[in-house]
């Protein structure tokens, strides 16, 4: 077994269980998952360590944003996030003004890390979460992410993880959109040589889609509000087995708005200038029931 015994902490009571485990699979499906609870507690183990080696030197304290004071240090206090790879606890050295201002304490490794005050999952799982919750309701989205990390999940979480996570991508949205219409171009999307020198297809069209009168209730007559889409994509040609030329779409981006032919003007502009539209060799154009969209 690789001496894995000698390398991992022996104050971990499943370890040897679950090495017992890998030895006794009788199959490899049933060896692939053993082995794979066994990588789990291995970088549960790893990354605590490295998060306690960063925890060890001296800290910097700064002076409170409201009367100036030095921050005073409240020494080590526990902090746990539940991973991809199930829980992870470590112990970092957090601090508050001595005057007693109204500021929460603070932890200037939870903030070199990106953690949040009082986040508890990290954003590697509410990512996985809501790319789930894209596909199938919440309650399978929960079941199947509790297989991955093999303890329940509620649905519940995913439920705040998806309006938050919309939220955060929307402010972004906004961000770059400010920033292209003050003249800054986002950065281009990494194309390979043969994409590059392909003609840039765009096409648009507008639907209506029926939404309910009264969130989470099913009753009464539904809603109709226009969507404007928009489709971006490069005319590669690649070669089948036996030489023959064929065309595909990719990569193929989409822009979608719940709004007028005014909302989807700009997304789509901040996406065909991302799919490098000033440099391509020709632009194709087509647009069903989405007109004014030619000023681009």
């Amino acid at each position: 077994m690789l001496c894995l015994h000698d390398s991992i902490r022996h104050n971990d009571p499943a370890v040897p269980r679950l090495l017992s485990a890998v030895d006794a699979a009788p199959s490899l499906s049933a060896l692939i998952l053993a082995a794979w609870q066994v990588a789990r507690v291995l970088t549960v183990h790893l990354v605590a360590a490295v998060l306690a080696e960063r925890a060890r030197p001296p800290t910097l304290w700064l002076r409170g944003p409201q009367c100036g004071a030095g921050v005073r240090s409240k020494g080590l206090a526990k902090r746990q996030i539940t991973s991809l790879f199930g829980p992870i606890k470590w112990r970092r050295r957090v601090g508050r003004c001595p005057h007693g201002c109204e500021t929460p304490q603070g932890a200037p490794l939870d903030e070199a890390l990106g953690v949040q005050p009082h986040q508890r999952t990290s954003g590697a799982l509410q990512s996985l979460g809501c790319a789930l919750a894209v596909f199938v309701p919440f309650a399978p989205a929960a079941r199947v992410l509790g297989w991955y990390l093999g303890g329940p999940v509620s649905p519940q979480a995913g439920w705040g993880w998806v309006p938050a996570a919309g939220q955060q991508v929307m402010e972004t949205l906004q961000e770059h959109l400010h920033a292209l219409a003050q003249g800054n171009r986002p950065p281009p999307e990494a194309l390979a040589a043969d994409l590059a020198a392909a003609p840039l297809v765009l096409g648009a069209d507008g639907v209506r889609v029926p939404w309910r009168p009264t969130g989470g209730l099913p009753t009464g007559q539904p809603h109709w509000h226009a969507v404007k889409v928009g489709v971006l994509a490069r005319l590669g040609q690649p070669h089948t087995r036996t030489g023959q030329v064929i065309t595909r779409l990719r990569p193929r981006r989409l822009v979608a708005v719940l709004g007028d032919i005014e909302a989807l003007t700009p997304r789509v502009w901040l996406e065909a200038v991302r799919q490098r539209i000033r440099t391509a060799p020709q632009v194709v154009w087509r647009s069903d029931g989405a007109r004014g969209l030619w000023r681009l």
